[in-house]
């Protein structure tokens, strides 16, 4: 089969960004890779506000950085996204995607008819009268607006994809056992625990980076610019001398609400599955850069964390150096990375 080239597309809330690779045989390769920044409130919790500001971003992002297809796997997110585990009727691919909507309609809390759904088996159908796998829904009308917001820009979606699945594709350490992944964004985390890349529970927690920056500002009466300067820079670390002590205090008030939901996720976890246990913790994501917050969440969880490379799992020749805009953003690059990965 002739290679192809495809770009994974994440349009998030503070920024869009595109990784243009070639999909051949074994792993795709990295031959571009560009971001755009988007105005405030154009895009929140992986809903477009302002399609007019995000289609703009998108055509100064392939005038800018010259992608050679407009071709475009695109991942989407949203807070109501749905993944549970169920089994459904074992079908012909083409026959299950007709009768989903009513396999799991008394499975879902949204009506199917407001729902984009799809189907991940866990498990080789064989001959049984059914399979056991996950029934992924997000709603209709926002993943529509996303497309039409894409479209505009001249780009053509070929496929649709969970941003969440994109990053534990890039990013997930595979050792026959279960670990959590950790998407951090400005204004939303995904949560997903897997098994040997095999995702058992995804949850959506609507907290990020943006709302560290803003308790930073408001707690030392600063900008959010100034805010935004300390949360990186000083992050969860203090100064062997105390310097730095009140703003990292801050930063650790601010992330107590998203360890108090990772740990309730993983209590869930256990409850569902008394024989596996999350052994460490794989972060991605801008959120994730955080200073201190791997030995932040190591300390509080109890649980090995670590910063993990999305670019693990693709041949990047490109010459790099320090002109390298992906290397250097490979973490919050997780997700379309990731996508072109599902492409293959």
């Amino acid at each position: 089969m002739p290679a192809t080239t495809l770009i994974g597309l994440d349009i998030g809330s503070t920024s869009i960004r595109a990784v243009e690779a070639t999909i051949v045989k074994d792993r795709p390769v990295i031959n571009n890779f560009g971001q755009a920044f988007l105005p405030p409130g154009a895009v929140v919790g992986g809903v477009v506000k302002d399609d007019k500001a995000v289609t703009s971003a998108l055509r100064q992002l392939w005038t800018s950085h010259s992608f050679t297809s407009k071709h475009v796997v695109l991942g989407v997110s949203h807070a109501q996204v749905i993944v549970r585990e169920i089994d459904v009727s074992n079908l012909p691919p083409k026959e299950l995607r007709q009768a989903l909507p009513f396999l799991v309609r008394d499975a879902l809390p949204l009506p199917v008819e407001q729902a984009v759904l799809d189907f991940y088996p866990l498990e080789k159908p064989g001959k049984k009268d059914t399979v056991h796998g996950l029934v992924v829904a997000a709603p209709k009308e926002a993943v529509i607006e996303t497309v039409r917001a894409v479209e505009a820009a001249g780009l053509h979606v070929a496929q649709v994809d969970l941003a969440c699945f994109a990053a534990l594709r890039a990013s997930a350490h595979l050792a026959n056992d279960t670990e959590a992944l950790l998407d951090i964004g400005a204004n939303g985390t995904n949560i997903i625990v897997h098994t040997d890349g095999v995702p058992k529970i995804v949850r959506s927690v609507p907290r990020g980076g943006a709302e560290i920056t803003k308790m930073v500002a408001s707690r030392l009466g600063i900008t959010s610019a100034e805010a935004e300067t300390i949360k990186c820079r000083v992050g969860l670390k203090r100064d062997e001398d105390g310097g730095n002590a009140e703003s990292a205090e801050v930063v650790a008030e601010a992330i107590r609400p998203l360890i108090t939901e990772i740990r309730s996720s993983f209590n869930y976890f256990a409850a569902a599955n008394p024989d596996a246990r999350v052994k460490r913790l794989a972060l991605v994501g801008g959120g994730a850069l955080l200073p201190g917050l791997t030995e932040a969440l190591t300390e509080q969880l109890g649980l090995p964390a670590f910063l993990s490379d999305p670019l693990q799992r693709v041949n990047d020749t490109r010459k790099g150096g320090r002109h390298d805009v992906l290397g250097r953003f490979r973490s919050s690059a997780a997700v379309s990375i990731g996508l072109t990965l599902g492409a293959t």
